[in-house]
């Protein structure tokens, strides 16, 4: 006999009730195809993991413009919708869902990855600390290239696209990518944004592109099959905001006008940038601060473990937990966390790139008992 543990009971998320509460959190595995297509090992992988309350895929890019980093899939052109599709086929046959999360890096790029070798995009012309992944290693970052007004409804338009063709490979719903320093996420916070335009400046104005972005993503899919992800701690990528409290106080009580499926905040982990005291300071934008001011439903990621899974959906903080590396290794994470079973390490040196080892090769427990 098991004792229910508060991740393990069923759940509603928009229109669909999920089995459990656990979220495959989108996990960027470098594992596509040429034309950042799709492959069969997809399909084997995510169904692997159809257990999971909810999954959502790896981020995915809405154009070719959006791409930052090799061998990761899109959601733009015919070929990668018809790669999708047995992904999403292959979940549902395994009684799953999954959401697409829609993606734009925006200055997280280099040209080698951009059409015709072009200057990333962002909000504004300010080059990031860091390197960025190529086909040919770790290359500096270059000064991205700031948007013009005009371009701007385009960007919006690829969003819609890329819902549109989400919606024709498949998928269950999508996730819009607001968090860790790329496109959406720069827009919002001043430290990369310093447009002085109607997407600059205030928080009302950095936060335009966002809102314009999920309206045209709700009018494909209705707002009930519709999620979006925040950091507002994070410092990813190279990120700052002089007021993340204000910020996403902001972001985030606006959001409660659209009765979307849910909400996924990345919280920050213990000692994550303890030298940075504004770090600091929006150490406290926690799931449980804005558990008091958000109305819908919450998913939570943050290093969770079994523990302190159970332990958020108890207190109320969140609704759903979102467990990224230990999906990477234990495919049957929810079966093991009901049997409170071992839970297999993950290879670190298999993470991004690579084949079926470390991908779809991880024991599962009847594997195991064999």
């Amino acid at each position: 006999m098991t004792t229910e543990q508060p991740l393990l009971t069923p759940v509603s998320l928009g229109r669909y009730t999920l089995p459990n509460r656990l979220v495959m959190a989108p996990l960027t595995r470098n594992r596509a195809g040429e034309g950042n297509v799709p492959q069969a090992i997809h399909a084997t992988y995510y169904a692997q993991r159809a257990g999971a309350g909810l999954i959502v895929s790896e981020a995915t890019q809405v154009s070719p413009q959006g791409v930052g980093y090799p061998a990761t899939p899109g959601i733009h052109s015919e070929a990668q919708v018809e790669g999708w599709k047995p992904v999403t086929e292959a979940v549902h046959a395994k009684g799953g869902r999954i959401f697409l999360q829609l993606w734009h890096v925006g200055r997280i790029s280099h040209p080698s990855l951009q059409p015709d070798g072009a200057l990333p995009v962002a909000p504004s012309a300010i080059q990031p600390k860091g390197e960025a992944a190529t086909y040919t290693g770790s290359q500096p970052f270059v000064t991205p290239r700031a948007l013009e007004l005009s371009e701007i409804p385009g960007i919006v338009a690829s969003y819609r696209k890329a819902a549109e063709n989400a919606l024709a490979a498949g998928f269950d719903g999508v996730e819009v990518h607001s968090a860790n320093g790329y496109l959406l996420d720069q827009f919002l916070q001043d430290g990369t944004n310093h447009r002085t335009d109607e997407y600059g400046g205030s928080i009302e104005n950095r936060a335009r592109l966002v809102f314009e972005v999920l309206d045209a993503v709700v009018d494909v899919w209705g707002s009930d099959r519709v999620g979006i992800r925040l950091s507002p701690s994070g410092t990813f990528n190279d990120m700052y905001d002089s007021n993340p409290k204000a910020l996403f106080t902001y972001v985030i009580e606006r959001l409660n006008n659209y009765n979307l499926a849910y909400l996924h905040l990345i919280e920050p982990r213990v000692g994550e940038d303890a030298g940075n005291p504004a770090h600091q300071e929006a150490l406290g934008l926690t799931t449980a601060y804005f558990r008091t001011i958000y109305n819908g439903t919450i998913v939570a990621a943050s290093g969770y473990t079994q523990e302190s899974g159970n332990e958020a959906i108890a207190q109320g903080h969140a609704d759903l937990v979102a467990y990224g590396r230990l999906y990477i290794s234990n495919p049957d994470l929810a079966e093991r966390f009901r049997l409170n079973a071992p839970l297999n390490p993950y290879d670190r040196s298999t993470f991004y790139g690579g084949d079926e080892r470390g991908y779809t090769d991880y024991p599962i427990l009847e594997t195991q008992a064999a």
